[in-house]
């Protein structure tokens, strides 16, 4: 007997739906055709020993299982699920009145029971779009599917549930969330806040023009000035992500399986902060089974790498791309993925070995010439799409015992979103711009105009800090932003003069 069930693949953060054709017939062995790998050749001891230890009966005969379409590969061991109900409905175990409508995927323990599968958010969307009623999945991923509305969704334990419920002898409770209620109970909760930090007024500075326009950051300060504390507190004073931000995050690391269990739609901006023996492919992303890397993983959130010039030289060069194109491709002879990479950079940095050089009060100890070969480690083209470099100095006795209240994320925060609703308004006929530190050259030219006091100052500094012409856009774009927080319609000669200080870290200066 001949029975179709349905289960769905994961390729970059989509996903395309898989038909398992199992036929149970002469023979005596099972065959597993359609470019199965061996985690899917393993389900047959997995669904024979869960059968055995459910009283279900594994047929004799041969089996064939089929899964197309047949030219492409499938992997993983969410299959378990959508096998077995295949040969328990070709051996009239199972009614087949519900699989034809139902997605059904998961992955089976020897006792029956169900373990989560990754990508589910993406299946249960391609699984609305084409049209199935519902969807029968792990109890863990049951709140992770049924933020998409269009479907049905049904949490299961056991794989005796399963069969009861497409037998019509059990009735299961369809899960039910509301995606931005959930959304709106959550987004505000933040552990760290601007206000436990004092002093520090001109790197806060710094952090709230590049949260209100989308840019780049490298903090550079000898140890203990308080880099990481700041670099942290960052998402605490960015916008919320809208609806759309966050399906499109949760997507990623459902993909990923970073979603932790029973959780629905991601409602914070992402900070992820990878180690600086992180190698290339774990950055970018890729792999045999190609997956999100870090900078997916910060997509509508912030990527921060401590210790920049730790990093392996070759892991920071292949994020030049993905920072002007906000995506990265993965290519593999068969197929490729694109992977989206829209993440703010933030990078912090001693200025010598010793960590002292240029410090007010500590002597550097360094070799002449090291500050310029330890620098070096992080390249200029890398450095030049650092919108803002900023030093972080030591903070005096005086500000730390201080008593008095600083300004808290809360209201940063205002200002941020504030700026960011200026730009919205500005971009509102692009899809693909949402900040000034996404314009492109075009969008410079119209949105950045300077008067002749302004280009004046502007030439005289691109001359003195040998500046290079993609710095340069640069300073217009955080001019821009700057103006933006002052609700300026035009960029005044102080928004560039204060734009132009935050790339006096640039490579050939610090050192000198």
């Amino acid at each position: 007997m001949l029975v179709k069930t349905f289960g769905s693949a994961v390729q970059g953060v989509d996903a395309f739906t898989i038909t398992v054709e199992v036929n149970v017939g002469s023979g005596t062995k099972v065959h597993m055709v359609g470019l199965p790998d061996n985690a899917i050749k393993e389900s047959q001891l997995r669904i024979a020993t869960a059968f055995k230890n459910n009283n279900l009966n594994m047929p004799r005969n041969g089996i064939v299982v089929n899964m197309a379409p047949a030219d492409i590969k499938k992997e993983g061991s969410a299959y378990d699920l959508t096998i077995a109900m295949g040969i328990l409905a070709a051996s009239n175990q199972v009614v087949l009145d519900k699989l034809q409508h139902y997605m059904i995927m998961g992955e089976l323990s020897l006792d029956g029971s169900i373990l989560p599968l990754k990508g589910c958010l993406p299946i249960a969307i391609q699984a609305a779009k084409d049209g199935f009623k519902g969807m029968v999945v792990p109890h863990q991923n049951a709140k992770e599917a049924a933020i998409v509305k269009d479907i049905e969704v049904f949490a299961v334990h056991n794989l005796r549930e399963v069969i009861a419920y497409l037998n019509g002898e059990l009735k299961l409770d369809r899960v039910v969330v509301n995606p931005r209620q959930q959304f709106e109970e959550e987004y505000e909760k933040f552990l760290d806040d601007f206000s436990d930090v004092q002093g520090q007024q001109n790197i806060k500075r710094a952090l709230e023009i590049a949260a209100a326009g989308g840019h780049n950051v490298v903090l550079i300060g000898p140890p203990g000035a308080g880099k990481t504390m700041l670099a942290k507190r960052l998402p605490s004073i960015l916008p919320p992500l809208s609806l759309h931000e966050a399906l499109e995050t949760t997507k990623i690391h459902s993909v990923a399986g970073k979603l932790g269990p029973n959780t629905g739609l991601v409602s914070k901006r992402p900070f992820r902060n990878p180690h600086h023996t992180i190698s290339d492919v774990a950055l970018v992303g890729g792999g045999n089974n190609p997956q999100p890397g870090e900078i997916s993983l910060a997509h509508n959130g912030v990527l921060f790498l401590d210790e920049l010039p730790e990093f392996q030289r070759s892991v920071l060069e292949v994020m030049r791309q993905p920072l002007e194109d906000r995506s990265v491709s993965i290519a593999r002879a068969r197929f490729s993925v694109v992977y989206p990479a829209a993440f703010m950079l933030v990078s912090s940095m001693n200025p010598c070995p010793c960590g002292y050089f240029n410090h007010p009060d500590k002597e550097c100890v360094c070799m002449p010439g090291v500050v310029n070969k330890y620098l070096s480690k992080v390249s200029g083209p890398l450095l030049d799409r650092i919108d803002i470099h900023i030093e972080v100095t030591p903070v005096e006795f005086d500000d730390l015992i201080e008593k008095r209240a600083s300004e808290s994320s809360e209201i940063i925060r205002e200002r941020v979103v504030n700026a960011r609703n200026i730009q919205d308004n500005r971009f509102a006929v692009s899809k693909d711009m949402h900040c000034n530190a996404q314009m492109s050259s075009k969008n410079i030219q119209t949105h950045c105009k300077i008067d002749k006091p302004g280009s004046i100052l502007l030439k005289s500094a691109m001359k003195k800090l040998n500046l290079s012409a993609r710095a340069y856009d640069r300073i217009l774009k955080v001019s821009r932003t700057i103006a933006d927080l002052a609700c300026s319609d035009s960029i005044q000669i102080e928004h560039l003069a204060e734009a132009i200080q935050y790339r006096s870290l640039d490579r050939e200066n610090w050192g000198n």
